[in-house]
């Protein structure tokens, strides 16, 4: 007997989970369908978690402000017990370390509108809170294998540098994802695991449910492609990428683990640090290590995944010593383990590296993809904006014609969530990178 949902979601990632728990909330039947084993299995549980509010358009800064406060008082956000416990966020703060090609002005600017706090440092103060470091300018960022990589810097760091205080990171986002699914099954949503979708069926240019790879189907009149690296597949199932004027694909990423450097704890002392004249960004990880992604740099070589079925899972020691022995001309004595240790993941990345959260050409068939690498932190507001995009176009609303408008509910801020149109000119003012 095919069973029938107001809501299909596809995904139980942090946004697929939001979503269920924000159209919940409004009274809509919903069910995550997921290939995995359990919520925040895919793309999220390698993420590196970090809250942050810095970003390149005024709508980006908000709804991470937004969800900052989400994430501070996470208990009230759920309004529901949790078996496993409730992830934590470990409010660390960060700083940036802009390379002298890089205006800072914009981040201050929309901080500035927002009234978020920040504080401008020289790098004295950044030496003074972290001791370790050395105040040279290594830009632009290279790969070891160049001939100057290894070439003493003649210069120093910007003398801008700002800290974020109100950022940090969460210690757990498979953990963080499992709190929602429970939040969102208190308020009567079902979620279904080991499933695969492999139709998005339809009639007369309506969604009208999806089959399963077990063969079963559910009818729902709202399927929502929240499926992170598999987005493209999922929109191409559903018949709707051609239409759309920003398009998805997955771009394969690394981060690495290194040991704490002596003379310094990371564990107890370090934060979060964006470090544009290295390329690179790390944080504190569990049992004092450092965790070291990427920014991105022109250097590194993207590399885009055609299948996200089929790419290495491994990390690569070509681009473990590239981003490690970065960081080590930022931190001497760091040290390296001869054998690499960290994460290969899939990034669902958009045109502009800006997420789509909209509708689509086909009615019923709504989108929150491209959001890999930098929405984790505002899964908050992402199933928010959703829930109220949904509610809109099932009730008649032209969306593409007006766009809806969402009031944040813990800033004052009212979202036109237009920027995150599918139909969008690429937006020039991203960074076109992870930063977003």
């Amino acid at each position: 007997m095919t069973q029938t949902y107001d809501a299909i979601i596809i995904g139980a990632g942090i946004s697929g989970a939001a979503i269920a728990y924000e159209l919940s909330k409004k009274g809509y039947r919903t069910l995550n369908v997921d290939r995995l084993a359990a919520a925040g299995h895919g793309s999220t549980s390698n993420t590196c978690a970090i809250i942050r509010t810095h970003y390149s358009t005024l709508e980006g800064t908000a709804i991470a402000y937004d969800s900052y406060f989400s994430w501070k008082d996470w208990e009230n956000y759920l309004d529901a017990n949790d078996e496993k416990g409730l992830a934590r966020f470990y409010q660390t703060g960060l700083v940036n370390v802009y390379h002298k090609g890089h205006d800072p002005s914009t981040h201050i600017k929309l901080h500035d509108v927002l009234g978020i706090p920040y504080e401008i440092w020289n790098p004295a103060k950044l030496l003074e809170r972290m001791p370790h470091f050395v105040d040279d300018s290594f830009y632009p960022p290279k790969r070891p294998e160049d001939p100057l990589f290894d070439k003493p810097s003649e210069e120093k760091i910007s003398d801008m540098v700002v800290y974020y205080p109100n950022d940090g990171y969460i210690n757990d986002p498979v953990l963080s994802v499992h709190n929602v699914q429970r939040a969102a099954e208190a308020k009567g949503a079902a979620f279904l695991f080991n499933e695969e979708v492999v139709e998005i069926r339809k009639n007369d240019h309506r969604v009208v449910g999806v089959t399963l790879k077990s063969g079963k189907t559910i009818d729902a009149a709202v399927v929502v492609n929240a499926a992170g690296p598999h987005s493209a597949v999922v929109n191409r199932m559903a018949g709707v990428e051609k239409q759309m004027k920003i398009k998805t694909r997955p771009l394969r990423h690394e981060v690495h683990f290194v040991p704490s450097p002596d003379g310094f704890s990371y564990e107890k002392d370090g934060m979060v640090v964006g470090d544009a004249d290295l390329g690179g960004y790390h944080r504190p990880e569990t049992g004092n290590q450092v965790l070291v992604g990427s920014e991105d740099p022109l250097c590194d070589e993207r590399e885009w995944i055609e299948d996200p079925d089929h790419f290495n899972h491994e990390v690569t020691s070509s681009q473990y010593q590239a981003q490690t022995y970065r960081l080590a001309k930022r931190i001497p004595d760091l040290r390296i383990p001869n054998t690499p240790r960290g994460i290969a993941d899939l990034y669902d990345v958009t045109d502009d590296w800006i997420p789509i959260y909209d509708r689509s050409d086909l009615n019923g068939f709504y989108l929150a993809i491209g959001t890999s690498g930098n929405q984790y932190k505002n899964g908050p507001v992402i199933g928010l904006l959703l829930a109220e995009i949904i509610d809109a176009c099932e009730n008649g609303h032209d969306h593409d014609h007006n766009p809806v408008e969402v009031g944040l509910p813990n800033i004052d801020f009212r979202l036109n969530t237009g920027i995150f149109s599918r139909n969008r000119d690429v937006i020039e003012g991203s960074t076109f990178s992870v930063l977003g």
